[in-house]
């Protein structure tokens, strides 16, 4: 379900629907609570006037009649939403048991650690909707595992309750970005941390300005024609049961030759956000940790039609060791963990890496597409050495630019730190005319790094 784009009166009309379906919340909480203080009144737990939103084309309402939820799972998505927007109408099941001293054990919840209110459990929304109904209780157990609505599309996670402790004590929440999209209408991009260790790609050039040779360029045009038509091959045309989902690619070649942006132009293009994975923050010596850390990423990214970025990807996507010691045996089994997650994930992911051969065979396999991004050739360096300037200046004839092209084998990435050289050098005479002895000077820098001289 794509997010709309929401207004000040969408925000009214959205604020509205939550208002009714909370003060329907609070009356179905009134009365269960008020059947299990008073089991002897008849009365007691029938108020459920569940709001009609079959007219509403609030955020809300549009999301709850998409999926077709049911009274049972609008209620567990207020339980979890209510922390977020009413946090002290859950303050009642703070209720102190008189016999025991501490909380009711069939209320279920946790205290947080900076939120001072009540934060559901399972048993939490058992007990709201089921109450002592042992075969209504059995009945709910099925929107908590992992094929519901809820949990495949990560709308709303569960915290596993540590050791032997009941499944059923897990801490239950809903996603952050959904508490954004229900309250505004939209999704909040991830925040870099340790919690989601990728960050979001972006640039401002265009397809057009992409330089690759022949080959290349119609390999990306496969790759472009996955994105645009692979959901319509899944789904309405029925191959999702016959073809591993989402499409796996290695880009690989020297640097500077265009994987990152390729990547970046991709998602601009398609308008998909594009994540370069970090994997000096994944990657760690402890043991089972760096699954732990992949996992925050593709959990976050699951639904989403994110494109991921593995860039160096051959730093955890390198070959396997033979089994000497017990650090070897675990390291490949990282790698059996990635391989089973990277077919499981049903969105476009790039691996980049300078070296094809450094990459194991066990992921290139797996691969739809090994696109080679080759150092330029002399067409391509003049279209890079052309297209780089700014508008602004005067850079050197086209006669000039084409024997620099022939003579010097430089990445595009080389001759854009050129081109960021000549022109700093041509600001700094107060001049917009490029120099061709400025671009040689900045050509010598690029080479001198290389360990190369004209």
């Amino acid at each position: 379900m794509e997010a709309p784009v929401i207004n000040g009166s969408a925000l009214d009309q959205n604020a509205d629907s939550l208002s009714r379906e909370i003060t329907w919340f609070a009356q179905v909480v009134n009365a269960r609570l008020q059947a299990y203080f008073n089991p002897e009144d008849i009365t007691a737990g029938t108020d459920d006037s569940t709001p009609d939103l079959s007219g509403d084309h609030s955020v809300y309402a549009d999301f709850v009649n998409y999926y077709h939820l049911n009274r049972d799972e609008r209620l567990l998505l207020m339980l979890t939403l209510i922390p977020h927007i009413q946090p002290h109408l859950l303050d009642v099941f703070f209720t102190v048991n008189k016999a025991s001293g501490r909380g009711h054990t069939e209320f279920g919840g946790i205290k947080g650690t900076r939120h001072s209110g009540f934060l559901p459990t399972i048993e939490t929304a058992l007990f709201l909707l089921a109450g002592n109904d042992l075969g209504h209780r059995f009945r709910l157990y099925k929107m908590f595992e992992p094929e519901h609505i809820f949990s495949a599309h990560q709308i709303i996670t569960i915290d596993p309750a540590p050791g032997s402790e009941p499944f059923y004590s897990s801490p239950v929440s809903i996603s952050e970005e959904y508490v954004d999209f229900f309250t505004t209408g939209h999704f909040r991009k991830p925040n870099f941390s340790m919690e989601f260790p990728a960050r979001r790609l972006t640039t401002g050039l265009q397809w057009s300005d992409l330089v690759v040779d022949d080959h290349t360029a119609q390999q990306l045009d496969e790759l472009r024609i996955w994105i645009q038509h692979g959901a319509t091959l899944n789904e309405d045309w029925g191959m999702s049961q016959k073809l591993k989902p989402g499409y796996k690619v290695l880009f690989h070649g020297p640097p500077g030759t265009g994987k990152t942006l390729t990547a970046s132009l991709l998602g601009k293009l398609y308008q998909l956000d594009v994540y370069r994975v970090d994997l000096s923050m994944v990657i760690s010596k402890y043991i089972g940790e760096t699954e732990k850390n992949l996992e925050k990423v593709f959990r976050k990214a699951e639904n989403k039609n994110w494109i991921l970025f593995f860039d160096e990807a051959d730093a955890l996507f390198g070959k396997r060791t033979n089994i000497s010691d017990s650090h070897d045996k675990y390291a490949n089994q990282e790698i059996a963990y990635l391989l089973q997650r990277l077919e499981d994930y049903r969105g476009l992911v790039i691996l980049a890496s300078n070296m094809r051969n450094n990459v194991d065979e066990a992921f290139t396999r797996r691969l739809q597409a090994i696109i080679h991004f080759q150092q330029p050739q002399a067409r391509e360096r003049l279209r890079l050495w052309q297209n780089s300037f700014s508008r602004e200046c005067q850079p050197p004839a086209r006669a000039e630019l084409e024997r620099i092209a022939h003579q010097y084998e430089l990445s595009g990435g080389s001759i854009m730190n050129v081109v960021q050289f000549a022109s700093l050098m041509a600001l700094n005479r107060n001049d917009r005319h490029i120099l061709t002895e400025d671009v040689l000077q900045g050509i010598r820098k690029e080479l001198k790094k290389e360990g190369k001289t004209i």
